[in-house]
């Protein structure tokens, strides 16, 4: 296995333009040796070196976790973004290396679930890729609900409903009628589990019909796409640990500012999902910006914690235990 500075070196085999956004790249090691095992729900780290720039890109693995010679991976191009997606969509060829971090799951199948169901929204679909595959092969209970935004979004659901027939429900903005969330939700029998990723409005929505109809939250899982780091007002940070003040600027997280200074900061998804960065403050004088899904209301208003991936600060002096 080509290994680089703790990332894994892949070639990109192949390049398919699947929506006008979305492109799918498939990745293979350049020695033909098998990548590592990963579950359904995983996602690799995308590390791309762009002049004075990093990017550190999330994306979900939407291949067969029962074949590990490729990696496969899709990516929307956003045109407003941090430049991650549009370095891959304009500056990547065939033949092509990249380094890549091992897989981490942070969005894995429930094992005990009798029923299994799927909502998803446009790119939302990759994750679910991988997790219908598994499903598929342990002969268990799911279905899929999916909604693009018009014929052209088409190509990804098409491919599912030739693999897995009826149990995917394609919904295509001006040609079908509207995804009904609670109508889907309704009636389910005990131990089914509900997955939703896609728009943060299809998530909001799937969230308060499931707590409506009287599903536990640990019968509901979301993960939520987003542009890796944040942007906002500049400000100061004191690492403790390291006995030094950074500057973060208006275009980076934190996280950002902390590795382009030469410190590593700990992190698995980089869109303040998954709790792995999360940091205690030391001190403070002023007010954060939380912009994470993993801190609890009292822990944001605590002041105590914080998530360096993608929150901020306003305040004239801010410590953190890093």
């Amino acid at each position: 296995m080509n290994t680089h500075n703790g990332t894994l070196s892949v070639r990109v085999a192949r390049i398919e333009a699947l929506t006008p956004e979305i492109t799918r790249f498939t990745l293979v090691d350049p020695a033909g040796k098998h990548l590592p095992a990963f579950s359904g729900g995983s996602h690799v780290v995308v590390v791309l070196e762009d002049g004075d720039k990093t990017h550190r890109n999330a994306y979900s693995l939407m291949s067969s976790p029962y074949d590990s010679s490729a990696y496969q991976i899709a990516v929307r191009r956003v045109c407003d973004g941090r430049g991650g997606s549009r370095y891959l969509h304009d500056r990547v060829a065939e033949g092509d290396l990249l380094q890549i971090l091992q897989p981490a799951n942070l969005f894995p199948l429930a094992k005990h679930a009798r029923q299994h169901v799927f909502i998803a929204g446009g790119v939302g679909i990759t994750p679910v890729y991988s997790q219908l595959e598994e499903l598929q092969l342990k002969q268990a209970t799911f279905e899929l609900h999916l909604a693009v935004r018009g014929p052209e979004h088409t190509a990804l659901g098409l491919e599912l409903q030739a693999r897995y027939g009826e149990r995917v429900q394609l919904y295509v903005q001006g040609v079908d009628a509207r995804m009904d969330i609670r109508h889907i939700l309704a009636d389910r029998p005990l131990g089914s589990h509900v997955y939703v990723c896609g728009p943060d409005s299809m998530i909001d929505d799937t969230l308060d019909s499931a707590r409506a109809l009287g599903w536990t939250d640990s019968h509901i899982h979301y993960e939520r796409f987003v542009e890796q780091g944040s942007s906002g007002q500049p400000f100061s940070v004191t690492l403790a640990r390291q006995g030094v003040t950074i500057e973060v600027p208006a275009e980076q997280s934190l996280l950002e500012a902390a590795e382009q200074a030469g410190y590593k900061v700990p992190y698995l998804c980089r869109g303040g999902a998954c709790g792995y960065c999360e940091t205690e403050v030391l001190d403070i004088d002023g007010e954060l910006d939380h912009r994470d899904d993993w801190l609890s209301e009292e822990d944001k208003l605590s002041k105590r914690k914080f998530m360096p991936c993608v929150s901020r600060a306003n305040c004239s002096r801010l410590v953190v235990d890093l």
